[in-house]
């Protein structure tokens, strides 16, 4: 109830002073039974921990509750850019650039600053700042890991259909953004003040 973000089954069982398989066999019960009684969250593992969330047909009333019609949602442009971001990562800011096909620094800036993005390093050629995906991307997005994003190949269109190399780029980046969306679409909780999905 008191972590703020998803807390591991090693550090519970140290704190309860317990095996961790006595505790991750108690948290998987007490989701399940969550679960059958219909509450009003649920226990959720996510990013390599548990936490809680509120359960998907509550979320609007909470929403109306906590943030009172005051949201701030991603861009278009920042939801593409933390798409090629997860799909390539790690991924230098130029590379992200190439594949959107427009400059990205700012947006890139504004994923850092929202905890979505991380610097992961340095290219060995070029020296340049390679990025990636927090835990908080996953926890957001209610993802235990990278595996679980959508497969891209049900959004992108037949080789056929591009015609020239230049118009890949719109084309990959409009399918990651639609994966990306997919998958936030499909566990729906609470949002923050981002607009983000608490799934």
């Amino acid at each position: 109830m008191v972590v703020d973000e998803p807390i591991g089954e090693e550090r519970l069982a140290g704190v309860l002073d317990l095996p961790r398989a006595e505790v991750r066999g108690a948290l998987r019960e007490l989701a399940d039974e969550y679960a059958a009684q219909g509450r009003g969250f649920d226990l959720r593992f996510v990013a390599g921990g548990w936490r809680f969330y509120t359960r998907a047909e509550f979320s609007e009333a909470v929403d109306r509750f906590v943030l009172d019609g005051q949201q701030s949602r991603l861009t278009q442009a920042a939801l593409e850019t933390l798409a090629v971001v997860a799909y390539r990562q790690p991924v230098s800011r130029a590379r992200v650039s190439a594949v959107r096909g427009v400059n990205c620094d700012g947006v890139m800036r504004t994923l850092v600053q929202r905890g979505l993005v991380e610097e992961a390093g340095s290219e060995s050629e070029t020296g340049a700042i390679l990025y990636r995906t927090t835990n908080y991307f996953l926890e957001r997005m209610g993802l235990r890991g990278l595996d679980e994003l959508p497969e891209l190949a049900p959004f992108l269109p037949e080789a056929e259909d591009v015609e020239a190399d230049s118009q890949e780029g719109s084309i990959i980046t409009e399918a990651v953004a639609e994966a990306v969306v997919a998958a936030q679409s499909t566990d729906s909780g609470t949002r923050d003040d981002d607009g983000n999905s608490d799934a």
